[in-house]
């Protein structure tokens, strides 16, 4: 059946609404995601913060910026659960029976985890800015930094719908988030300064998009140069949504024969 440009627009609106709705009604999903992250920043900033040494800085200045990067890493897992949640309860089969665009599923569970992203980075600023953070290169480069993390965010949803889509388990799906996101987030310049890293180590940390991302933003946030970091973490985005958002989808239909 033909859809148009319209009618995608609308259901994707409606599987939006559908996701939205879905922490409204079941809040602790989010209560939780967020109670977790704020521990994580308290108990990193105040264990970590006298004994790392970053150079003059500020810890929490230092890692603030990289912990944002961190609530959008950590988030895509969720979206692992719940697109593996909702397969294995036939809910794509029902979505298949409907007359709407293959891609508003999908579409609908991006545009969601976006508002998720969103309000969890509000949170997490407002615990920072409690606790000693402040912005010290003004609005507007904090505004671009945010909205950085935002699209990263964005790009790993589509790996997170992927793996969620392959796996088709809730526990597996959990299993397998937590395996690539780990390597990343610890093994970068979120936590501590690479040069502090063993030597073999510290290749894989300048190369990672954790590190490029949290780069970019540090250095929006805090004033200092920005572009050799910010390139990076473009072409990352744009590669793992060139390579993920078209697996995703094909695996998708491919579940919906």
């Amino acid at each position: 059946m033909s859809i148009n440009l319209s009618e995608t627009i609308s259901d994707i609106s409606v599987m939006t609404k559908r996701n939205i709705l879905r922490y409204v009604r079941l809040p602790q999903l989010l209560v939780f995601n967020a109670t977790l992250n704020v521990v994580l920043l308290l108990l990193f900033n105040y264990v970590f913060g006298g004994a790392i040494n970053t150079g003059g800085i500020k810890y929490v200045q230092y890692f603030l910026p990289g912990f944002l990067a961190q609530t959008v890493v950590f988030g895509s897992t969720q979206t692992s659960v719940g697109i593996a949640e909702d397969s294995s309860k036939g809910l794509i089969d029902r979505f298949r029976s409907l007359p709407m665009a293959r891609s508003a599923f999908l579409a609908g569970r991006v545009l969601a985890d976006m508002v998720r992203y969103i309000i969890l980075i509000a949170l997490m600023v407002a615990i920072g800015s409690a606790i000693g953070f402040r912005f010290e290169n003004g609005a507007a480069p904090a505004i671009a930094g945010i909205a950085l993390i935002v699209l990263f965010g964005v790009s790993l949803t589509w790996l997170g719908i992927f793996i969620g889509i392959s796996v088709k388990d809730v526990e597996t799906a959990q299993v397998a988030g937590f395996v690539w996101v780990f390597p990343l987030v610890f093994a970068s310049s979120l936590y501590v300064p690479i040069p502090t890293m063993p030597s073999w180590l510290q290749v894989f940390a300048k190369i990672n998009p954790v590190t490029s991302m949290v780069d970019t933003v540090r250095a929006l946030f805090l004033g200092m140069g920005v572009w050799s970091a910010l390139w990076k973490i473009l072409a990352w985005d744009a590669a793992i949504i060139v390579l993920f958002a078209p697996l995703a989808l094909r695996r998708y239909k491919s579940l919906a024969r």
